[in-house]
């Protein structure tokens, strides 16, 4: 069965594209079918939330389609990009296990489509399917450890070394387009200072300085990396 939005966006579980990307990779048939006939596909323009910080939630949602950042807001009201999704990836998983409100808000950064799965739905699919839990802490471990590292680099790296480490990020997360070097994602200055953990007015500085130092050249509003090797030393990622 195919679920359909009101603005026509479909997708079937079986034949879904991103499906080997995600956790319901391990999804019996039978499984893939119960989704699809209680899911909900629902678009999203750039720029629009998903969900919002402080909400409690009521299931998890599939990217099937798109790229969404994960945004937390401190004390002082500015943003902290926490994570970057892509398609294949679930949100809001961590906080419905744990029963918890949301701690960052789901943004699209591109026009995105959304599968969601209510969460009577995913806890019934957690107890039949051993494999899709092991999936889930496997995970969840490793949100902890990508965590671990970011509060290490923050507490000990200059900024210059985190905005390095940053751009290698992005090309481990999305990719390059076809030429092999322009980053496939757009993101603002602002959001990419949110990513290292600075103010936007440092980020276009460093990023002016790695133009300069032709690490980078900015390709419309994407970035493109000229020179893979002085990246990685900038990062200071093996030390």
């Amino acid at each position: 069965m195919t679920d359909k939005s009101k603005s026509g966006f479909t997708a079937n579980c079986e034949t879904c594209t991103v499906k080997d990307k995600s956790i319901f990779c391990h999804l019996q048939m039978d499984e893939l079918i119960t989704i699809d006939e209680h899911k909900s596909c629902i678009p999203y323009k750039k720029g629009q939330i998903i969900f919002n910080e402080g909400n409690y939630p009521l299931g998890v949602y599939c990217i099937n389609k798109g790229k969404v950042k994960l945004a937390h807001a401190g004390q002082d009201g500015k943003e902290q990009i926490v994570k970057l999704a892509k398609e294949g990836d679930v949100l809001g998983y961590r906080s419905m296990l744990s029963s918890e409100r949301y701690n960052a808000s789901a943004i699209a950064l591109e026009d995105t489509q959304i599968c969601f799965i209510s969460k009577e739905v995913f806890f019934s699919l957690l107890r039949k399917n051993p494999t899709l839990s092991l999936e889930i802490i496997r995970m969840l471990a490793l949100e902890l450890r990508l965590t671990e590292n970011r509060l290490t680099d923050i507490a000990q790296k200059p900024v210059r070394e985190r905005m390095a480490e940053a751009l290698l990020f992005l090309k481990e997360t999305y990719g390059f387009e076809k030429d092999n070097a322009t980053i496939s994602v757009v993101l603002s200055r602002e959001d990419i200072a949110n990513l290292v953990g600075t103010a936007t007015e440092t980020a276009i500085r460093l990023l002016s300085e790695f133009k300069h130092d032709k690490i980078v050249v900015f390709v419309g509003k994407k970035i493109k990396i000229l020179d893979m090797d002085k990246l990685v030393k900038t990062a200071n990622i093996y030390n």
